[in-house]
């Protein structure tokens, strides 16, 4: 009886603890300056996310959530903060659309690798921060194993109680029987598939996506569904082709073209292949007739394609380049097994299976860049999977330079794909994804010019949310070592 009193007690301190946390009001000392109703920043140069010539010598001005205008010497209004940035660049905040909210963790990792099984631990206070303080103001998690975490993380954030972007939550995931990852709901046919989508939609999610082991039957049942809501379906497929997604209706698929199975050998009907796909993107070189085929039925379909470079360029030897300042954030543990990982990669002998690895990751940026030639709609995301290589917004500043170096857009058609294309896939493109008069300041001041040198996307600095100045720095000092933690 003693303990069972104690408990209720302590569990009632710890209700009560953290009843008077959540009520709390933003902290001021993640805030940059005097964050005034009205703001101005003058002499910089604006990169607005409409794929447009870069804009040099701008005054903006925000009036409290809004950007109210921009030009060449705008008269400054009374009473507003003025900001003379000469030397930085302003762009859109990334709209990240596969930005999760959890990371993958393998217990007991070693040199030798780990133990099962595979979790997928939340990390709501971290990860939110992480994205906001690299400029990422928007995010779909594009999967949820925390469902009502992700639900109410967004409603925390919009009212204030929490620090982090504009959250587009994505129910869980469409997945049909499989042991790959405990925590996910395994369907039990197309009926099971609709009335998933029909609770999950009542309950505030706004996106779902199938993955690797769903039926062509409950896709279809499952799309069916989102769409008679106004809702959309993306996937990471497998056991469901790419032709077969986008013939069932999909709106987006993932992960550009790495997952496509429709050339995998022995591939079976509703099966996912043993070779989950790279046996097909080692066939389906850019220049190939499969390659045509496949970009004209996505094209003709309307189907989009999230670009999630980084988390595949990790798997290539020495990439990437490592970042002391997004290694801080890990935990201790999360960066011990990261670096684990990273140096069996690299200290492996080459052989048959790397170097198809590398020219598979050749032939997807390729096909992304004959996607986008054909008319295709490219988007922009990192998948953080518990690689740290693939962390909050730092990846995602990440997979906007690969889009340039990689794939060989400029650093203003990179933009694009990671802002605005982003909001008008959202259905948000009247509010967010371009530095426009009238949209929600919703901004990423850099130090220095990505159009010339893309890699300065990363000296991000001040971040607007709605108009609110955050300083990139002190948020990312409020998460150091917590990553991979909560």
């Amino acid at each position: 009886m003693r303990k069972s009193l104690l408990l209720m007690l302590v569990c009632h301190a710890a209700l009560s603890s953290a009843q008077r946390t959540n009520s709390s009001p933003i902290s001021t000392k993640y805030l940059y300056g005097k964050n005034s109703q009205i703001k101005v920043f003058q002499h910089v140069r604006v990169i607005d996310g409409t794929g447009g010539a870069v804009l040099q010598d701008q005054t903006l001005i925000v009036d409290g959530t809004k950007i109210k205008s921009m030009g060449h010497d705008a008269a400054v209004p009374a009473g507003a903060e003025v900001f003379d940035l000469s030397g930085y660049t302003v762009l859109p905040g990334l709209v990240g659309m596969h930005d999760h909210l959890y990371y993958l963790q393998r217990p007991n990792v070693d040199a030798n690798g780990s133990e099962g099984p595979t979790l997928l631990p939340q990390m709501t206070f971290s990860a939110p921060r992480m994205y906001l303080a690299n400029g990422v103001t928007t995010i779909r998690t594009a999967g949820s194993v925390e469902p009502y975490a992700d639900i109410n993380t967004r409603h925390l954030i919009e009212v204030g109680t929490l620090i982090g972007p504009h959250v587009e939550p994505t129910a869980p995931y469409l997945q049909g029987p499989s042991d790959l990852f405990m925590q996910m709901h395994s369907l039990k046919g197309p009926e099971d598939a609709k009335n998933f989508v029909n609770f999950w939609a009542d309950s505030g999610s706004t996106n779902f996506k199938a993955y690797m082991h769903i039926t062509r039957a409950e896709l279809g049942a499952a799309i069916e569904a989102a769409h008679a809501r106004h809702l959309k379906v993306t996937g990471h497929l497998c056991s469901v082709t790419y032709p077969e997604a986008a013939e069932l209706g999909i709106d987006n698929l993932e992960h550009g073209f790495f997952v496509n199975t429709q050339l995998d050998p022995g591939k079976e009907p509703d099966q996912c292949s043993r070779e989950t796909g790279n046996a097909t993107l080692a066939k389906m070189t850019p220049d190939s007739p499969e390659a045509a085929a496949l970009i004209k039925l996505l094209v003709a379909h309307h189907v989009a394609i999230t670009s999630t470079l980084p988390v595949f360029e990790a798997n290539l030897a020495g990439k990437p380049t490592l970042r002391p300042k997004a290694l801080a954030t890990l935990s201790p543990q999360a960066l011990e097994a990261y670096l684990y990982g990273r140096n069996r990669r690299n200290t492996m002998p080459e052989s048959a299976a790397t170097q198809r690895g590398a020219a598979n990751y050749k032939n997807d940026v390729g096909l992304e860049h004959k996607f986008v030639e054909a008319g295709g709609f490219l988007m922009a995301g990192l998948d953080p999977t518990g690689n740290g290589a693939t962390l909050p917004g730092f990846g995602d500043q990440h997979e906007v330079e690969l889009l340039v170096t990689d794939v060989g857009f400029t650093a203003a058609e990179a933009v694009k794909i990671a802002t605005l294309n982003g909001a008008i896939y959202l259905g948000q493109q009247d509010r967010i994804g371009s530095v426009v008069a009238g949209k929600d300041a919703d901004l990423m001041i850099v130090k220095g010019d990505p159009s010339t040198q893309i890699t300065d996307i990363e000296n991000v600095e001040i971040v607007l949310k709605d108009g609110m100045a955050y300083d990139s720095n002190k948020l990312l000092d409020s998460v150091k070592g917590r990553y991979g933690q909560y």
